[in-house]
Parts: C-alpha cells; sequence; structure tokens
C-alpha cells in the first residue's frame, strides 16, 4: 500500500541523488586534501655536499635542496658535465679533443666540436685584449721548465729561443663559419691551465640553472668557483680569501651571488733551486716564470673570465692589467697582491670588503 505522503515518483528522484553524490564526494576530498596540503609549510632546504675528482684537481658542489634524492641526481649531471670538459680539454689524456688539435692542427685544418671551438674563440680573446699576457700556446714552455710532471727545472737559453717558434696565440688561426682550428707554425701546443677550470665551471653552472637550482656553490680546487643564488636567510655566500704564505690565515672575505670568484698564486706549483722560487705562471712574452707577484683574486659574472683575467693580472704589471679590466671586464673586481710575503703590498680594484693589513699595506 502507498502512503498517502508519498508522491509516486519520489523513490525514482532519489535514486540520482544519490548517484550525485557519490560522484561529488571523492571530488570533495581530493579537495580538502589538496587544500590541506597547501597549508602545510614547505619542506626546509637542505645542504648537500659532493666532490669529484677532475682536471687534476677536486670539484665540490655545494647544493640546496628539499629532497636528497634530487640533489644526488643533480650532482651527478654536473660531474658528468666536468667530466665531459676534461675529457675535451685535457692535456693529459692522449683521447681528449685538446690533444688531436695538438697533434695534428699543424699539418692540417681541423674542424672541431663546438664546446672546443667556444673555448678556443674565449681562449684568443683574452690573449689578444692582454697583448699576450695571457697565452694558451705555452704548452711546451711549460713542459720546458719542468711544470707539466713536476719536476721543476730551469732550461737553457738555446732551448727557450727554440721554444719562442712554437709559442705565440698569434700561431692559432680560427675559423668561426667553419668551426675549424689551424696552427701557422710547427710544434705550437695548447695549454688550458689558465682557463680551463673556469671553462667547466661555467658549463656545469649551466646544468644547475637548468634544473632551476636557487642556491649552490661549485668550487674546482682552490682556482675557480661559483656562487648560484644564496643560501637560506643569506644574502649570498660568503668568501674567505686566504693571505699569502707562510699566513694563510684570512687576507679578505667576500659575499658573492650570482658571480664566480678565480685566484692565481703559487702556492701549489712552484720550485726551488739555489734558494729561488720559481712560479708555474709564466709571462708568455718572455718565456719565463713571473716574478715579484705573489697571488691576484678577480670576481667576475664569467667563471671563464675570472680564470683568465686572474693570469692576466699575474702575468701583467698591475696598471696595465687594470686597464685591462677597465675596458673589457666591466663587472670585474680585483685585488692584487705583489712583492714578496715579507713585504707585500695589495692593489684593490672595485674592492668594497674589508683587508687584512697585517698582510699587506694597501695602495
Amino acid at each position: 500500500m502507498q502512503s498517502r505522503d508519498e508522491h509516486p515518483t519520489s523513490k525514482h528522484r532519489k535514486q540520482p541523488l544519490r548517484a550525485l553524490a557519490a560522484c561529488l564526494l571523492p571530488c570533495c576530498l581530493a579537495l580538502l586534501a589538496l587544500h590541506l596540503f597547501a597549508q602545510q609549510p614547505d619542506a626546509p632546504l637542505q645542504l648537500f655536499t659532493t666532490t669529484h675528482p677532475a682536471m687534476g684537481t677536486t670539484f665540490t658542489l655545494y647544493l640546496y635542496s628539499t629532497d636528497p634524492t634530487e640533489a644526488a641526481a643533480i650532482s651527478d649531471e654536473v660531474f658528468e658535465q666536468i667530466d665531459q670538459s676534461d675529457q675535451q680539454l685535457s692535456n693529459y689524456r692522449s683521447s681528449s679533443e685538446l690533444s688531436r688539435i695538438n697533434r695534428l692542427a699543424a699539418t692540417q685544418t681541423l674542424t672541431t666540436d663546438p664546446d672546443t671551438f667556444d673555448f678556443l674563440e674565449q681562449s684568443l680573446h683574452w690573449s689578444r685584449v692582454s697583448d699576450g699576457a695571457f697565452d694558451i700556446t705555452v704548452g711546451k714552455l711549460m713542459k720546458s721548465w719542468g711544470f707539466y710532471l713536476h719536476q721543476g727545472r730551469i732550461p737553457a737559453s738555446s732551448e727557450l729561443a727554440t721554444l719562442r717558434a712554437a709559442t705565440g696565440w698569434q700561431k692559432v688561426q680560427l675559423d668561426p663559419q667553419a668551426r675549424t682550428v689551424h696552427f701557422t707554425a710547427p710544434g705550437v701546443e695548447l695549454d688550458p691551465g689558465g682557463i680551463g677550470k673556469g671553462f667547466a665551471v661555467d658549463a656545469a653552472v649551466r646544468i644547475l640553472r637548468a634544473d632551476h637550482v636557487s642556491a649552490a656553490l661549485l668550487s674546482a680546487g682552490s682556482s675557480t668557483l661559483y656562487a648560484l643564488g644564496s643560501p637560506p636567510h643569506r644574502d649570498g655566500w660568503r668568501i674567505s680569501i686566504p693571505g699569502p704564505l707562510p699566513r694563510p690565515d684570512e687576507l679578505s672575505s667576500i659575499t658573492l651571488k650570482d658571480t664566480s670568484l678565480s685566484s692565481a698564486d703559487c702556492t701549489q706549483k712552484n720550485f726551488r733551486i739555489a734558494g729561488h722560487l720559481y712560479c708555474h705562471i709564466m709571462d708568455p712574452r718572455t718565456l719565463k716564470p713571473v716574478e715579484g707577484r705573489i697571488q691576484v683574486t678577480i670576481v667576475d659574472p664569467s667563471a671563464t673570465a675570472s680564470d683568465a683575467l686572474s693570469n692576466v693580472l699575474f702575468v701583467n704589471e698591475t696598471a696595465r692589467g687594470l686597464e685591462i679590466l677597465k675596458a673589457h671586464a666591466p663587472e670585474a673586481r680585483a685585488l692584487i697582491v705583489s712583492g714578496d710575503p715579507a713585504h707585500a703590498h695589495c692593489t684593490a680594484f672595485r674592492w668594497t670588503d674589508t683587508i687584512d693589513q697585517s698582510h699587506c699595506t694597501v695602495n
């Protein structure tokens, strides 16, 4: 029997309403979960540190991330890029592209890959604007002085005279359209030592940017580093610059963000004969180690440029070096230490941070 109060079709109407409620309930729960997740605080950034041997030194990556797995994957990517740069530019690997160029470019015109050609173009740029104070054609010169195998020696004058014919950036011809390289004299040998690590750091930083890393510091041993972004709640990465030996305590410190820093000094590669210190940084124009310079630190947005410029200013007289910075590196800053460690003097160029004057007198 049907109740008088019940509409004849009410049961049929309740069926689609129940179905609709069943469909809407999961959607509402999903929206509620999404809202609650959005209310949760972001996972805190953690600092992850990884090291990797390459290019005759140890690279160190300091990386901030919320996810250990992601940090490990990015670190692997960065070090794969550095290994690729090493495979292209090492003059200690017979299989490298640079070694192939050293073997063959004097007898034939070689086509090379875009990265190696870019490296050669940037190297010759700094040779040109520095009047040859920076020069990657010092490969045989470094061997003659024993620095290649860490067995220091003083070459005879006749040996240096022979080397002069095989040294000089003008002997390297590049064709940008064909992406080729050719040596105009026999015996030319390229050495990437004064710019290669900076070039590798720049390539690795492009990986970090592509992976949307907000804060990282990549260091290529003691020569070149790049500070990307800034650590949490900081204005940048605080970098300590040690003073000249025998007092390695801090000379100055500087905060870096989205820029590089490179240093050139004689502390790691040198030798003594008869009490005289011979530095591994050569003046390609005299074919002899530089005298009277202790260390140079350069800050510049490009790690390739800061690496090369640290050598340019190490080799050149201070006034000429600063002219080059003014003309060709408008954002560069420099701290130059000259003389000898007992009577050192410092020259600061656009350097606004404090210098410990117990290390040196400041010009």
